[in-house]
This record gives structure tokens, sequence and C-alpha cells, in this order.
């Protein structure tokens, strides 16, 4: 289970913070150290086949996926690829790994299976081509998978793929969907979809393998579709009809059980004020919660026949991901500002420990509220120990924006305060984790609402005396990146520099080629296409206000990237290059962001040094 923080379909552009691989250290400021230190993915587990793990690891300087025997304690390296790899699932019974394999991170491709203890790749599903994913769920049969795929020609299918059979196609439709969940026999398939033409908020609908439907569940508010449903999954019982999902009917997220033969919803109701997200305990009796509010996250155990809730322990932070084990106990991936992520159990100690260069932490966040247009903003600060302002500051901005900042482990920001810089993150109106409102405030006046945020928290800033009004960089990745360039032309003379990664530069030109998925998304948020609506587009893309930009600017960008594409980019630069403003671009072969730490690292360091040679200032 992953904490609802950027992860799912409703996500506009998602953006990875990479964490480097191990080494000897010596003469390593600890920046560096931070990412090139080895970090490991929570480990996910066959159902069948518990010893059986599966994790994500930069152990090479790369991340790959890796199996991992616990009744032995073998690990063993499972892809070996030069841009990395981490879109992996383990197969109930525990003999297969499923990975997918696309082109230098341009996120379409096809899946792939190994065997659990080593072999050659196989193709896992002939006869579907190449796609972008759209979920996918494995039988514990071994031999029938359920894979989504998406494409600019075909929108979403979906298939049932049956070992030496040909693929079985069971739905289709233009709009955005993807696979939920398959049930414990094999005979009920969950699909998330948008076939309302809402990319933010999907309905649901469960099929049989022969794609009949068996029913659906589509919530609505006052005659139009504001509340989304989620998948959450199945329970793990032979013949049980009942589905776990999310919904957003009290202004959050929250779970319920959905049994889709019967039709009965049982509403958990929790009093819990920030979004809730659940999994299934193994034998079916309870639920793992985990619940998000303001910047932080804590888990319980749900008992089902007796509705009564109990917290799992764990310190005060981040907790990013969790699953509950067959013996009760609970192993989870924790982190906080301060402190590097580790994976733990609540049955004791760590349960991954890599070994080689151990990460320094770094400091604490200090939250801040401030009131804006739109309500109270909470924005988490960061600043060099010691140190009092007026201090250079860096705003750096989260993607999404389906996303939000938290407590959590940042190798990025902690760069930032190394070299004498305050940070500043904000949890702008399109957040998660502030409840159903704020995060879907982000309609027609994309980027602008976002932006009016972040000058509130800029004026608090300035006016705590924390920030050097003279020396403020506006940086973020993904949709942070496009705020940037948007922040940066419409409020030219409020920041001092602009660094923007993998950003929306031309919003027209980045619809016309981004994957199908991000089209429908930009639908949603804007009301229509680029010619249905071409002043909200226009509105909204930093290319508009480009000739008002006053900062120097840096950019990078990947070649291969299918969410903020190169082109888009490229038009962006041109009209820099066209008037002579200050600025520098840096293209890498990846796609949205790279999985290799010494490119990261890399990246981090040509950021550092556009903001030593333009702002000055700051030490380190």
């Amino acid at each position: 289970m992953t904490e609802r923080n950027g992860s799912d379909a409703r996500d506009r552009r998602d953006h990875i913070e990479q964490d480097g691989h191990g080494g000897p250290g010596e003469g390593m400021p600890d920046w560096e150290k931070r990412f090139r230190a080895p970090r490991v993915s929570l480990p996910d587990w066959a159902q069948d086949a518990p010893d059986r793990s599966l994790f994500v690891s930069n152990a090479t300087g790369t991340y790959e996926l890796y199996a991992w025997d616990r009744s032995t304690g073998e690990q063993r390296q499972v892809t070996n690829r030069p841009n990395g790899t981490t879109d992996g699932v383990l197969s109930p019974d525990g003999r297969w790994i499923w990975w997918f394999d696309d082109k230098d991170g341009d996120e379409f491709g096809v899946w792939r299976r190994q065997p659990f203890t080593g072999g050659e790749d196989e193709l896992a599903a002939p006869g579907l081509d190449p796609s972008y994913p759209a979920g996918l769920a494995l039988g514990r049969d071994g031999r029938t998978a359920v894979v989504g795929r998406s494409t600019d020609e075909d929108g979403t299918t979906i298939h049932l793929v049956r070992l030496g059979e040909a693929p079985v196609e069971i739905y289709r439709h233009r709009e955005s969907a993807g696979v939920g969940d398959l049930s414990h026999d094999g005979s009920l398939i969950a699909v998330e979809h948008t076939e309302h033409g809402d990319a933010m908020h999907s309905a649901l609908r469960v099929l049989r393998p022969d794609g009949t439907p068996v029913a659906e569940l589509d919530d609505t508010e006052g005659g139009t579709r504001e509340l989304g449903l989620e998948v959450l999954g199945f329970a793990p019982v032979d013949g049980d009809t009942r589905l776990l999902i999310g919904h957003q009917r009290r202004g959050r997220w929250e779970p319920l059980v959905w049994d889709v033969a019967s039709g009965e919803q049982t509403d958990l109701a929790l009093e819990l004020p920030g979004d809730v997200s659940a999994e299934w305990y193994p034998d079916g009796t309870g639920l793992l919660i985990a619940h998000s509010f303001e910047a932080r996250s804590e888990l319980f155990r749900y008992d089902l026949a007796t509705r009564e809730l109990v917290r799992v322990p764990t310190p005060p932070g981040a907790v990013s991901g969790a699953t509950a084990r067959p013996d009760g106990s609970v192993e989870y991936l924790w982190s906080s500002a301060a402190e590097p992520p580790a994976v733990r159990s609540t049955a004791g100690g760590v349960v991954l420990d890599p070994p080689g260069m151990k990460s320094p932490g770094s400091v604490p966040v200090e939250d801040v509220w401030v009131e804006g247009p739109g309500g109270r903003i909470h924005a988490l600060v960061q600043r060099p120990r010691g140190a009092t302002g007026p201090l250079p500051t860096v705003f750096d901005i989260h993607g999404g924006p389906t996303w939000h900042d938290s407590d959590s482990f940042a190798a990025g920001p902690a760069a930032w305060v190394d070299h004498g810089y305050a940070v500043v993150r904000v949890n702008y109106r399109g957040s998660t984790g502030y409840g159903r409102a704020w995060t879907d405030a982000l309609k027609h006046r994309v980027g602008l609402i976002e932006l009016e945020d972040i000058a509130a928290v800029r004026e608090w800033a300035i006016g705590s005396g924390l920030a050097d009004p003279g020396r403020l960089i506006l940086t973020g990745g993904s949709w942070g990146g496009y705020l940037t360039l948007l922040g940066l032309g419409t409020q030219p003379d409020a920041w001092s520099l602009g660094i923007a990664a993998v950003p929306v530069a031309d919003y027209v030109t980045a619809y016309h080629d981004e994957m199908e998925a991000l089209k429908a998304m930009d639908r949603t948020l804007l009301g229509g296409t680029p010619e249905e609506v071409p002043e909200r587009f226009e509105a909204s893309s930093p290319i508009t206000y480009v000739d008002r930009v006053k900062a120097p600017v840096y950019i990078s960008a990947g070649v291969n990237d299918p969410r903020c594409p190169i082109r888009q980019i490229e038009n962006y630069v041109k009209r820099l290059e066209a008037r002579g403003a200050v600025h520098e671009v840096y293209r890498y072969d990846a796609g949205h962001g790279s999985l290799v730490v010494d490119e990261r690292i890399k990246q981090v360091r040509l950021e550092l040094d556009f903001a030593r040679r333009h702002l000055g200032g700051a030490q380190g």
C-alpha cells in the first residue's frame, strides 16, 4: 500500500526523487552522499509464497528490480538496463517477476517476465503490441493476467491473457481507464474508468473474465461527476466478492467495502481528519489503514467484525508505503525530513538494511500556515542550522499536481540547505491530503491558482524575515517545473532565478505530443481541447508570458519524456534565445527524470552551480 501522494491515475505529471548508490564516500560532500547512499523500496511479497519478495534498489548506481528469498536471505538483481527499471510485479505464486520494458524512459513498451529464481526473460503477453501501461493484475493460477494498455490510436484497452492462448480484449474506450484488481479466485476483474470524461474522478466497473459486466459504481453529486472512486483490492479469500474501494463522499478519501455480488456497501466512517487509504490483512478479517494529514502519516488496524481501530506504532514523520504480513506484523517504509528512509517492521528492527555508505540526515521541517486567496496554505520550511534571516531562499514546488510535500526525507531540498539556502515547499491548491475541495480547486485557471498560493507564502517568507527578497529561487520538477516557468512569466518581479526540470513550457504543443492519458487529464483541468478552449490554454501556458521573463532560467529535459515532451520545451527555449534572455538548457537521454544516480547528481550540481553564478551569496 502506498501513500496517496500522486502515484495513481489522477496525477498530471509525477516527479521522481532519486537517492543514489553506495560508495566509499571519503571526501564526498554530504549532499552527494545522500544521493549515493543505497536505498530500497518497500518489498512486495507473493501472496501464496510470502518468503518471496520483490523490491527496487539503487545498489549499482541505477534503480533496478531485485528478488529476495527471505527463507535463505539471498538477493538477486533481476533487471539490468542502462536507464533503469522500477515497474515490476511479483506473481501471487512467487514463481514469476513481471517487469515493464520501455525504451530509454519513454514509458512505451511491453511486459516481460523472468523466473523468480533467475533465467531468461520472455515476452509475458505475446500478441499485445507495445503501449503505455494501464494497470496489471496477475492470477493465482500462475497462467492468467489482466493487462491494461493505452495508445493514442485506441485509447484504453484491457485484455485477458492466459498462457498458451491469444489475448482476449475485454474492455475498450477512448477515455482513460485502468486495471484495478483481479479477485482471489480469478472470477472478477475490477476496472477504474473515466468514460464520463472526467479524468480526475474515476468510476468503477466489475467484469467477468469474458468481459460481461457484473456491477457498476459511479458517484455523482448534484448531477455532475465530482466525486472519485478507486480500487484498493479484492478480499484475499476464495469466493469472497468484497471489494475494498476508496471514495470521496465526505470531502476526502476514505475506504469502504463493497460486496459486488449483493451490492451491499459497508462504510467504515472513520473519524480521521485527513485522507485515508487501506489494504486487506492477509486473512481478510481486518484492514491496514494509512492516514495522511497535514504532511504526516500514521497507520492503524481496523477489525471488520468489531469495528475497532487500533493504532500501529510508527515514529512521527511520513509512511510512504506499508503492508501487512501473514504473521500479523506490518512492514512500512518510513522517513522524516531529518532522517533518511528505512524499511521497518512492527515485529522489531529494520527489514532491509542495504550495505554500504549511510546517508547523512538533514534538518527538520517547520510547519507554516499562511492565509491565502482560497484558504489556509500549509508550507514546510527548512533552514540551515543556526542560520538567521534574511536568507537566500528556494521555493521548491512539488509535481503532480495531485501530490503533496510531506515530512519525509528528500535529498534535493537537503542539498540546498547544505549550501546555505532556506527551502520552502508549498502544498498549494491542487495538492492531496487537505480534502477534496482543495485538490479539485484546479479547474480552468490551471497554474494561475497554484501561483496565487505560492505568492502568498512568498510574502510571508519575506515579511517574517526568513527570505531575502533579492535572492529568491523558484524551482520544481514536472508540474513544479511548469509552475516555475509560468511563475517567472506571470510574476517577473517576484523571482531572482528559475530552475525548471522536465517542465510543461508550451501547453498547446505539450497537449498534442503527450501520452493519451495526460490529454484526458488536460481536457478535465481546462474544460476541453486547445481547439475548444484556446483562451484557457493560452492563459495557462508559460510560453504566453515568455517575453516578460526577467530572471535567469535553467531548464533540464529528458529527450524521451512522454509526459512533458521535448518539442514544447524547445519552442520555449527558442523564444528565450530570440530575445537574448539569460538561460541555460541541459538535455539528457532519459524520460521523465533519470533513474541513474550519477546523472541525477550531475543535474543537481549543475543547478547549484547555476544559482551560484547568477545569484551568489550562498555557502558551500
